[in-house]
């Protein structure tokens, strides 16, 4: 079981762009052709922050209408708030804040064998790492450039370094980096 950051990100590494918007990463490509099929059928419980939240009940109908659900994830996920947010019907989710640590035991008792995905933003992921918790950083660098917005990981990792485990060409758009996290 790993506690795992799967992203995308801009050449000059952001996520999304300032006023959250995610159409620069659609307009690449389909998930499809970037493995997320075999990733999420190995993840067990999500990780969110508000703002990723509120990008899915914002894009409700485009995910209704790309996995037939307004919800896309069968597995346990909380998401992190310190507001209260409107809750989707149907799905399986906890709304908490605070310290990640005891939030993080139950989603692995939660996974049962199979990962933790922390979906994003940066910061919560980087609350993860924080924490020593985050085992593992995926990210598809896409063939873009941003300038500005929301960063792919606000945090110095400098000593130890992450370790390179494999980098894989997705298309004609990105490069998948996988990375392990070493604790110092």
């Amino acid at each position: 079981m790993k506690t795992q950051y799967y992203t995308a990100a801009s050449l000059d590494g952001f996520i999304a762009t300032e006023d959250d918007s995610l159409d620069w990463l659609f307009s690449l490509g389909h998930a499809d052709e970037a493995g997320y099929p075999a990733f999420i059928a190995e993840v067990g419980a999500l990780a969110m922050g508000s703002a990723t939240y509120e990008w899915l009940l914002r894009h409700a109908r485009e995910v209704e209408a790309e996995t037939g659900s307004a919800w896309p994830y069968t597995q346990p996920t909380c998401v992190f708030s310190t507001r209260s947010l409107p809750a989707v019907a149907g799905a399986n989710l906890s709304f908490v804040r605070g310290d990640v640590r005891p939030i993080h035991s139950a989603m692995r008792a939660a996974a049962g064998e199979k990962n933790v995905w922390i979906v994003g933003g940066g910061d919560l992921a980087g609350q993860f790492y924080d924490a020593g918790l985050l085992d593992e950083v995926i990210v598809s660098v896409s063939a873009v450039t941003l300038g500005t917005g929301k960063p792919l990981f606000p945090r110095r990792v400098i000593n130890p370094p992450l370790s390179l485990v494999s980098v894989r060409q997705v298309g004609n758009a990105f490069a998948e980096l996988r990375y392990q996290v070493r604790r110092s």
